[in-house]
């Protein structure tokens, strides 16, 4: 059974799906009939994370995750679980860090993310350092930058 959540951030609603043990899916919009996210612990538990994360403190935890996806894109947001708070890296570090000749694929696998924030795909930047596509646009990038380099006073706490 899948279970759909509300969260209300500094960067507007964002959806949260789990299929009642993990959470599934994380992206910014509007669900018209959410669960309440205390009933479903992995929806608690993510939005206990996106709490503390909005509040401008790194979560010293991850929600219970298991995104679908083949084993290629298993591998790169692994690789963009391992990205550092507060820091970037490129396309191309990636694909050498998993042994892929294309820098190009990688950009696939980091714009179907599907749990947003969390498997921080914001942090990959153009090999010029620059801030590239974010399938949510970039002004929302620039800020969880912002964000996690502590240029932005402290959100206030979100509600649910």
């Amino acid at each position: 059974m899948a279970f759909t959540a509300q969260y209300e951030s500094p960067l507007g609603s964002i959806v949260l799906a789990s299929d009642g043990e993990v959470l599934t899916g994380l992206r910014f919009g509007a669900v018209e009939t959410p669960v309440s996210a205390g009933d479903v612990p992995a929806l608690a538990e993510t939005c206990r994370w996106l709490d503390i994360y909005f509040s401008g403190q790194q979560p010293l935890f991850f929600p219970p995750l298991n995104p679908a996806g083949t084993a290629f894109r298993q591998r790169v947001w692994q690789a963009l679980m391992e990205i550092p708070y507060g820091a970037t890296t490129t396309y191309g570090a990636i694909a050498r860090h998993i042994g892929c000749r294309s820098a190009q694929a990688v950009g696939q696998a980091v714009g179907s993310n599907p749990v947003a924030i969390i498997v921080p795909c914001h942090r990959v930047v153009g090999s010029d350092g620059t801030l590239t596509g974010y399938a949510y646009g970039v002004e929302r990038k620039e800020f969880l930058l912002q964000l996690e380099a502590g240029r932005h006073a402290s959100a206030a706490t979100a509600s649910r």
